[in-house]
């Protein structure tokens, strides 16, 4: 369907299912577009039926289905493009269940994802340059420890060029016209504005300056929007000059907006927190060292941790101490803790291997970025765990007035820069409480994941990861253990018909689901019930999980990959709540086909009564 007229196939459908206003709500699934009518005789199905790109109509469930295949996502958008339904056109972009919080550290965690190891690599190499300066094996003026330094903090203080290239892939933009937004940024001359005293005007507009280095909310709603610019843009210009005015006009838009309206929000949100905090430890120590310690990682999330340098820095000049960070010790620690927590617990080798360095690097050096965007924030609860450990242990701190008499990155070895103010065992206490409660709630009810490429034994004949197929031909292997069920015979019509492609089902006889080939993840349902893989020879795998499970909205679903990502085969997909399927009423049979089988030059089943995971299923001879 390569050639398919997307726009003018969903202008059809519209037109022969009795138009917008006979339909009551829209929505789709892997394969087909599930349409409820308000009157179904209004219908001409025959019609389209015939349409180029449909395969058929069903009729289930008080849904009019329109069977599309892989293609159904663009029609849906289309459809929404040019009618007041179909808003969630995006339905395959990833898996984000739960609230809009949720779902925002989803998006955060997956951008991050690409640059973990080079951060990990650059916080270990913080901390042991923390170590060397804090027991006196150099001094912080020798230029090799400034040289080494440098390359330390690179990474973090240019954050925001390096995230420009993991949202533009996010987002679809160009990435190198994000990388300049980000510069621009990061530019000396902007930084230098952000530390002046005189006003900052563009155009006559005052502009509230801050400090974009290190930051990552800006550069992220930055590229988002640029997608927006670089669309219209693209739509708009004429063809003779589009290639050079589109990165031409998205950067001098985008970075005079995000100057003009990022950076002030985060200020002026920043400076009523931290005014309003700072004001609580005069009258209620220990609910600002609560909120302190539980929220400092979220500011820091979101940039509004700058809000506090202008107070500390007034602490010191005039008291000679910080009661503001007497409680930024435990946040910090709680969130190592969790992270520790984790690697201990974690049966995913490579997870351990990001939490591991990132907790070491977290408690020697107050470096948490590694771990909170590889490792707590993309597991939610240790991120959890950590605020919470923070909050108590922030409180305890701040009970015992414990304040800096410097200005200090919150780790083991800053804990002398606490020792002359306030009560060094209380802020002690606190922290050991902090860093227990995380590590013991995130050891005891944090996720414990699988194995990577968790897989029962395999056949002789099954290839090994990485292995290379022989030629011309792909080994599709199974991806839940259970009883084998010719395609045939499950109860779909669409998929038993052989519409969408050869295949088997599997009645799963555990929770989890595994990739059935190395390859890309294209399209992963929001709902968490159905994932598609290409692999690099071109084979389409959609891997379905039960039947009509699109109706439980994502309830018992949850997925472990998201579109774009590579993935190995028998590397964990999924894992869907078998007994919630049952409960709903709804078939929790696993269908797996090839979807571009008619490309091929045959998919022919290899497993039947009991297969296990792991096993192969389906010969591909392409």
């Amino acid at each position: 369907m390569a050639s398919l007229d997307h726009k003018s196939l969903a202008a059809e459908i519209l037109k022969e299912v009795g138009g917008q206003e006979n339909i009551a709500s829209a929505t789709h699934c892997a394969t087909r577009l599930r349409l409820k009518l308000h009157d179904e005789s209004k219908a001409n199905t025959a019609a389209v039926k015939q349409l180029p790109g449909v395969i058929t109509v069903m009729k289930a469930g008080g849904q009019y289905q329109v069977v599309i295949g892989n293609d159904v996502p663009t029609v849906f958008a289309e459809i929404g493009k040019i009618s007041k339904i179909g808003q969630d056109a995006d339905a395959t972009v990833t898996s984000s269940q739960g609230n809009l919080f949720n779902r925002f550290i989803d998006l955060v965690s997956s951008i991050f994802s690409p640059i973990l190891w080079p951060l990990a690599g650059s916080g270990l190499l913080k901390a042991f340059l923390s170590m060397a300066a804090t027991f006196g094996w150099v001094a912080n003026t020798n230029q090799t420890f400034v040289i080494l330094s440098a390359a330390a903090d690179a990474l973090f203080y240019f954050l925001p060029m390096f995230l420009a290239v993991t949202a533009a892939r996010r987002f679809r933009t160009n990435q190198f016209t994000s990388m300049a937004i980000a510069g621009a940024l990061v530019y000396p001359s902007i930084v230098k504005l952000g530390d002046a005293s005189e006003p900052v005007a563009f155009a006559g507009i005052p502009v509230a300056m801050m400090h974009y280095a290190s930051s990552v909310i800006p550069i992220i709603v930055a590229v988002w929007l640029q997608g927006y610019v670089e669309r219209f843009l693209q739509k708009v210009l004429p063809s003779a000059f589009r290639n050079f005015l589109t990165p031409l006009l998205s950067i001098a838009v985008m970075v005079p907006l995000i100057l003009l309206t990022v950076g002030p929000l985060t200020i002026f949100a920043s400076q009523g927190i931290s005014g309003g905090i700072a004001g609580l430890f005069g009258s209620v120590p220990w609910l600002a060292g609560a909120l302190m310690g539980g929220l400092w990682q979220v500011f820091v999330l979101f940039g509004m941790h700058w809000g506090f340098i202008p107070i500390v820095t007034n602490e010191l000049a005039t008291s000679g101490h910080s009661l503001v960070m007497g409680p930024l010790v435990p946040a910090v620690l709680a969130q190592a803790a969790a992270m520790a927590a984790v690697a201990v617990r974690t049966r995913s080798a490579k997870r351990r291997q990001v939490a591991a360095p990132a907790a070491f690097s977290g408690f020697l050096a107050g470096v948490t970025e590694p771990g909170i965007y590889g490792v707590n924030l993309p597991l939610k609860k240790p991120f959890y765990f950590g605020i919470v450990g923070g909050a108590v242990g922030g409180a305890i701190a701040a009970i015992g007035g414990s304040a800096a008499s410097t200005f200090v990155f919150m780790s083991v070895l800053a804990l002398p820069a606490y020792a002359s103010v306030g009560s060094f065992a209380m802020l002690l206490a606190g922290t050991g409480v902090a860093i227990a409660i995380a590590f013991v709630l995130t050891f005891v009810f944090g996720p414990r994941e699988q194995p990577d490429n968790d897989a029962a034994p395999v056949a002789a004949d099954a290839p090994s990861q990485g292995a290379t197929p022989a030629a011309g031909t792909v080994k599709v292997l199974a991806p839940v253990s259970g009883a084998v069920v010719a395609l045939s015979e499950v109860q779909d019509k669409v998929f038993a018909s052989g519409a969408m492609g050869s295949g088997i089902g599997v009645v799963p006889e555990d929770d989890k689901v595994y990739a059935p080939v190395s390859g890309t993840v294209h399209a992963v349902m929001k709902t968490g019930h159905a994932y598609g893989i290409k692999t690099d020879e071109g084979v389409e795998v959609l891997v379905h999980i039960g039947i009509d499970t699109v109706q439980m909205d994502g309830e018992g679903f949850e997925a472990a990959v998201t579109r774009g990502q590579r993935v190995e085969a028998g590397q964990l997909l999924a894992t869907a709540d078998r007994a919630r399927i049952a409960a709903a009423g709804y078939d929790n049979t696993t269908l797996m086909v090839v979807t571009n089988t008619k490309n091929l030059t045959a998919v022919v089943p290899v497993g039947d009564g009991h297969i296990t995971h792991g096993v192969p299923a389906l010969d591909v001879e392409l």
